[in-house]
């Protein structure tokens, strides 16, 4: 049995990180080949040169010039990187509560494949899956999740593997806020670099009551949108087991 050295990056703002690293590290604990190290930024990439799977759990966490290069190397080399929920946002809080999502990273959300917007109020919204025939969705139906599917600005050739549907508006303060249109706004998605590949899974939102300082000192409720979802985690177990390129 080989072992598989993965590194595990979970860390940003107003989310509860901390419940989504321990969702995480319960899949991750379930097959003995995997081995996890754990950053909070793209910081260490002397671990990040070790790892064969990369997995992302952020929001409004930038890398630097030189960190998106060890990023577009790993991937480039062969790397699978599993990118979830807000990987590829940027956000800018503004006078009156106004929320941008600043273009000032380019080659980093060239190589995810996308960049964050906005996205609605949270609510219910239908899955629908593009490719059933694909193995990472195979035998996975139409399905309903509560969650802020994601709005996203698209770079480069993606294979979308679940998509939704959106047209309106989104959550008061985002700046972009019109998404008119009934083209199908992507949920999954496979993104190639050299001899690798993104798949990114947008769901996934999480909040706990201190999440949003210093916004506001505490946050009225608790949101586990996606998780509470039995299809998310089988998508997440399906989508380790491609980034660690290992079978049950």
């Amino acid at each position: 049995m080989s072992r598989i050295d993965v590194l595990l990056v979970c860390g940003g703002r107003y989310h509860d990180f901390d419940y989504a690293r321990l969702e995480l590290l319960k899949h991750l604990g379930a097959d003995p080949r995997w081995r996890v190290r754990i950053a909070e930024d793209y910081s260490n990439r002397d671990a990040l040169a070790a790892a064969q799977a990369l997995v992302t759990y952020t929001c409004d966490v930038a890398p630097a010039v030189a960190e998106t290069a060890a990023l577009a190397a790993f991937v480039a080399r062969g790397g699978r990187w599993f990118a979830l929920h807000g990987t590829n946002s940027l956000i800018e809080f503004q006078t009156g509560g106004r929320i941008n999502a600043p273009r000032t990273h380019p080659e980093f959300m060239r190589l995810l494949g996308s960049q964050f917007i906005a996205h609605p109020p949270i609510g219910d919204f239908d899955i629908e899956v593009t490719e059933p025939d694909h193995p990472l969705v195979r035998g996975i139906g139409r399905f309903r999740v509560n969650d802020e599917p994601y709005l996203c600005e698209m770079h480069g050739e993606n294979r979308v593997l679940l998509h939704m549907h959106f047209n309106g508006r989104a959550q008061r303060g985002f700046i972009e806020s019109d998404w008119f249109g009934d083209a199908p706004r992507p949920v999954m998605y496979l993104h190639a670099h050299g001899d690798g590949e993104v798949l990114y899974l947008t769901p996934g939102h999480c909040r706990g009551r201190y999440d949003m300082r210093p916004l506001m000192e505490e946050y009225p409720k608790i949101e586990r949108c996606s998780w509470e979802s039995p299809v998310y985690h089988e998508l997440l177990r399906r989508g380790l087991r491609w980034a660690t390129r290992t079978e049950p």
